[in-house]
């Protein structure tokens, strides 16, 4: 039985101000949960419905965590998911220490992102192509949000996320960097395999000051009329034409 004070204190943590007073946020469904019992994320709770006790038992013991067995109505009332009837854990909040930006392949800046699907879909892409840091402006969507954490679908668990004083860190980068504009040059006609790949808003695209920074700028054709490409899109997009 799970008790009124738990189930408060865990819907809390949907709300950024208590997840970062607390230094904790949760992670919810049975695939996500399973990988982070794998990870160096610490883990402070976990809560499961006994179908799916055993398969997590045994990674869970190998940290000596405890599970906490619900049913599902009680799972229910903890979930901020419509069908989450698996589990749930609780985490701590790394803390944001810089990762030193490497000096070989490709790593991401992302400059005021502020939908949470769009951060979520973009680590969950960058994941894909193999990119290990991405370096988030101060006013970027929180990371540990409920909606950027379901839109990872994991891959948070294998990509750095920092949040930077964007403008400085720029600033004192000595490889190439790519910003992404509405009128730049094809991705193809770009030798860029070592830098970092700039990414700006969703409604201004990369803020004034950071443009100077830029030492390549490139765009996607378009052939069509839409005005725009949805950022996480474009990221993608992108991140194909380097890669391949």
């Amino acid at each position: 039985m799970i008790s009124k004070n738990t189930i408060k204190f865990i819907k809390s943590l949907q709300i950024k101000k208590f997840r970062h007073e607390n230094g904790l946020f949760v992670l919810e469904g049975f695939k996500s949960v399973f990988e982070c019992l794998t990870s160096d994320y610490e883990v402070v709770s976990l809560y499961s419905t006994a179908k799916y006790v055993p398969e997590l038992k045994l990674q869970s013991l190998k940290k000596l965590i405890e599970i906490d067995i619900l049913s599902e109505n009680e799972m229910a009332s903890i979930s901020n998911l419509e069908n989450n009837f698996s589990a749930l854990a609780v985490l701590k909040i790394k803390k944001n220490n810089l990762i030193e930006l490497p000096k070989e392949g490709i790593s991401l800046a992302l400059d005021y992102i502020q939908d949470p699907g769009n951060l979520g879909t973009i680590i969950r892409t960058a994941d894909w192509f193999g990119i290990k840091n991405i370096y988030c402006s101060a006013n970027t969507v929180d990371i540990y949000s409920p909606k950027v954490i379901s839109a990872t679908m994991g891959s948070f668990l294998r990509v750095n996320v920092e949040y930077v004083d964007l403008n400085k860190f720029l600033s004192e980068i000595e490889i190439p960097i790519m910003g992404a504009f509405m009128n730049g040059l094809h991705p193809n006609k770009i030798d860029f395999k070592n830098g970092v790949l700039l990414m700006g808003n969703e409604a201004n695209g990369i803020s004034k000051e950071l443009v100077s920074y830029c030492t390549h700028q490139v765009s996607i054709p378009k052939i069509g009329k839409a005005e725009s490409l949805n950022v996480a899109m474009a990221t993608g997009i992108i991140m194909y034409e380097i890669f391949k």
